[in-house]
C-alpha cells in the first residue's frame, strides 16, 4: 500500500530556561499506510502526544526540531509555511484532542465551532448548507436531536457527548488522516465502547493514528502498532506480531501488565520505576534503568534496530549481542 505519512529519523527537544535543549524524540521512524490504523502505545511521558502535535505543527515555542522529516503524501510538513499548514489542518489531516472541555470554546455554540471548519475549507458552501452538514455530522456520531444540540454550548454536554463533538469537528471535512489522542480517556466503559464503535466506522474512510496507553483499544481498532518509550520507537510491527510475539523487554512488560480473568494472580504486574525526565535519559538504551535484562552495553550505546520480518522491527541489544 502507498505510504500516507512517514516519520524519518525525526528528532526534537525542548529548550529550558537557560537555553539548554533536552532531546525528547530521538530518530523516530515509522510509516502510516493508506487505509491503515496505527496505534502509538506507551506510558505517560513517552512522547506519544508530542509526536501527534509534531504532525500538526502545534508544538509550543520552547520546542526545537533537531532533525529528520515528517512526510505527508511526499511533502515534508516541517518545511511548510504557517499558511500552508492552516490549509492542511482540518482538511487533509485532522486531530481529536485528548481533553474536549479544554479544546472547545466555552462561549461559542457547538454548531458554530464545527461550522468554522467548513467555512475555512469549503468556501463554496452557504450558511444553510453548512448548517445541514453540521446537523448530519452530529447525527452521524450519535448525538440525539442534532438540530437542537448545535445551538447549545460545551458545558451543556456530558464528557462522552463532548468527545463526540470533537470527533464530528475533526471528521466533517473527511480528512485523509485522522489523529486521535487518547479519545477514550476519562470516559466510563459504556461510553468508551460507543466511541470506539464510531472510531471503527471512521477508520474505513481513511487512515487513523491512534495514541493510547490502552492495549485493549489497540487490539480493537488497529492494524499496526508502534511502541514508544522515552521518545524512542523500541518496537513496531503488525498488531498480530506485537501481541503474539513481543520482543522488546518494555513491550513484554506492557503485555504482562494487561489484566486477565484467567491469570489467577492476586496482584497485577507493573514495570518497576517510572519514565525518566528528558534531562535524565541514558546515553544508551533509555529503558536500561528499568530493564531486568540489561547489561553494561545497554547504558553506553544506543541499541541497533533489527528487522525481524517484513514489518516487525525491534531496537534492543539482547539478541544482537547474543549472535555476536
Amino acid at each position: 500500500m502507498p505510504k500516507l505519512l512517514e516519520f524519518r529519523n525525526f528528532s526534537m527537544g525542548f529548550k529550558d530556561d537557560d537555553g539548554t535543549v533536552h532531546n525528547l524524540l530521538n530518530n523516530v521512524t515509522f510509516d502510516i499506510e493508506e487505509g491503515r490504523a496505527v496505534g502509538i502505545v506507551g506510558e505517560s511521558g513517552c512522547g506519544k502526544s508530542v509526536t501527534n502535535l509534531s504532525v500538526m505543527r502545534l508544538l509550543p515555542r520552547s520546542a526545537v526540531i533537531q532533525g529528520g522529516k515528517i512526510i505527508y503524501r511526499g511533502q515534508n510538513l516541517l518545511k511548510k509555511t504557517d499558511k500552508e499548514m492552516e490549509d492542511i489542518r482540518g482538511k487533509d489531516v485532522a486531530m481529536i484532542f485528548q481533553e474536549p472541555m479544554t479544546s472547545l470554546n466555552p462561549v461559542l455554540n457547538i454548531g458554530f465551532q464545527i461550522g468554522e471548519v467548513l467555512k475555512k475549507h469549503r468556501p463554496d458552501m452557504n450558511e444553510e448548507q453548512i448548517k445541514n452538514a453540521v446537523t448530519n455530522q452530529l447525527e452521524l456520531v450519535g448525538i440525539p436531536s442534532p438540530e437542537k444540540r448545535l445551538k447549545q454550548y460545551p458545558h451543556q454536554f456530558s464528557g462522552g457527548m463532548r468527545q463526540r463533538v470533537m470527533i464530528a469537528m475533526a471528521t466533517i471535512c473527511q480528512p485523509d488522516l485522522l489523529i486521535a489522542d487518547e479519545p477514550t480517556t476519562a470516559l466510563d466503559v459504556t461510553i468508551q465502547a460507543q466511541v470506539l464503535d464510531i472510531m471503527n466506522r471512521l477508520k474505513d474512510k481513511g487512515s487513523l493514528m491512534l495514541v493510547t496507553h490502552n492495549l485493549g483499544v489497540v487490539a480493537e481498532i488497529c492494524n499496526d502498532v508502534v511502541v514508544m518509550y522515552a521518545g524512542t520507537v523500541v518496537e513496531k510491527g503488525s498488531m498480530d506480531e506485537i501481541f503474539d510475539n513481543p520482543c522488546h523487554p518494555y513491550t513484554k512488560g506492557l503485555m504482562a501488565a494487561i489484566p486477565t480473568l484467567s491469570s489467577g494472580k492476586e496482584e497485577l504486574y507493573s514495570i518497576p520505576g517510572t519514565v525518566p525526565l528528558s534531562n535524565k535519559f541514558s546515553a544508551g538504551c533509555r529503558f536500561a534503568d528499568r530493564c531486568s535484562q540489561y547489561f553494561d552495553l545497554c547504558q553506553d550505546k544506543v541499541p541497533p534496530t533489527r528487522q525481524l520480518s517484513a514489518s516487525h522491527y525491534v531496537q534492543c541489544w539482547l539478541d544482537f549481542e547474543r549472535r555476536e
